[in-house]
């Protein structure tokens, strides 16, 4: 049961601070979960450990949305889309702990969670021979990121949905970065 409370009072908390920002505070969060501060405060003793719980879920729901996609079960296009679907997914999502610092273990963290995922994805693509041999794999990992932060970007400030940004992402990169057919 608790669980299931500190799970409830996560997602309210990333919607209230996807719309309010670091302007939101833990009576805001409190008051949009209908409960008493208290109640938030035994759950998360302080706004630092309400975000670090966020951070941890946000990674948890990244790392299962990346599972769920069965990246090694697809062709590398269709995984490279499905790829970019569920971190700008999750990114949409949680999209208020953007706006916070956060402190060096948990940026390692989230680049852990994306980098492991993104770096087989892009070797195994090579390995296959699915993208252009003269270009390194690490200049399409950088290329692809890139793309991934710029229009991750746009979503969180409303200027791209995130359908309509994943499926530019991925049409952008994977035009410029497969091998031609011969014609």
């Amino acid at each position: 049961m608790r669980d299931h409370v500190a799970a409830g009072l996560l997602e309210v908390a990333a919607r209230v601070l996807a719309e309010r920002g670091d302007q939101a505070s833990m009576i805001d969060i409190a008051a949009a979960a209908g409960v008493a501060r208290a109640t938030l405060y035994r759950y998360f003793p302080n706004r630092d450990a309400l975000l670090r719980a966020l951070t941890d879920a946000a990674l948890a729901e990244l790392a299962e949305r990346i599972a769920d996609a069965r990246l090694d079960a697809v062709p590398v296009p269709e995984a490279v889309a499905r790829l970019t679907r569920a971190m700008v997914g999750a990114a949409a999502k949680y999209r208020g702990l953007v706006i916070f610092n956060k402190p060096p273990d948990m940026a390692r963290e989230a680049d852990h969670a994306l980098t492991a995922p993104v770096g087989e994805l892009f070797e195994r693509g090579a390995a296959e021979g699915t993208f252009r041999p003269e270009l390194p794999t690490r200049t399409l990992i950088e290329v692809y990121t890139g793309l991934l932060e710029g229009s991750v970007v746009r979503v969180l400030r409303g200027r791209l949905g995130v359908e309509e940004a994943s499926a530019a992402i991925t049409k952008i990169f994977l035009e410029g970065a497969l091998v031609r057919p011969e014609t």
